[in-house]
């Protein structure tokens, strides 16, 4: 039973490298690389925005969410069927929710994704939001690149971002990525 006041962790080792899981109420609301460079930020924010704590533990939600998981890098999943919660301000989680939309094995443009957002110059929010992400892969910020087709700026690094591109052009019978 996961009380109410603690967002429950596990950690999740992939090829592509180490996750962490966090759920709360039902929810997931972590799935993030354990390892990079904004991890205190992102868990604190997690943290003060429910005003609670971590607590290394497993729930029903996590083994779904690792369930899932193993399935999209096995390259039997395309969709995540996962309850999410996200946790920052109003324009993030417009952000998170857009980059949901964007479909397997199809890449968006920053530009692209503000003009979706309805705010064509809010670039560099739309950056800085993708960047929060703290649900990776199921909120597929990697499907995010530069507006020359370039890959720049993924939390688990480029060589991560690359491969879980590749996993899905794969998954489509593609040889490269389509701009959604």
């Amino acid at each position: 039973m996961t009380a109410y006041n603690e967002i429950v962790i596990s950690y999740f080792k992939s090829d592509l490298g180490e996750l962490i899981l966090g759920s709360y109420n039902q929810m997931l609301c972590l799935c993030d690389w354990r390892f990079r460079k904004m991890r205190d930020e992102i868990d604190d924010r997690l943290k003060k925005g429910l005003s609670v704590n971590f607590v290394e533990g497993d729930s029903e939600i996590i083994q779904m969410a690792k369930s899932q998981l193993e399935e999209y890098f096995h390259g039997d999943r395309q969709e995540f069927e996962i309850p999410l919660l996200f946790i920052g301000s109003e324009f993030q989680k417009s952000v998170w929710q857009e980059l949901r939309n964007i479909p397997f094995g199809k890449t968006m443009t920053y530009q692209e994704l503000s003009r979706k957002l309805g705010n064509e110059k809010a670039i560099r929010a739309v950056a800085g939001a993708n960047g929060a992400n703290a649900i990776t892969i199921i909120v597929p910020c990697h499907r995010i690149i530069g507006s020359k087709g370039e890959m720049i700026g993924y939390a688990g690094g480029l060589r991560v971002k690359k491969n879980l591109l590749k996993l899905e052009a794969k998954g489509c019978g593609i040889e490269q990525l389509e701009l959604f």
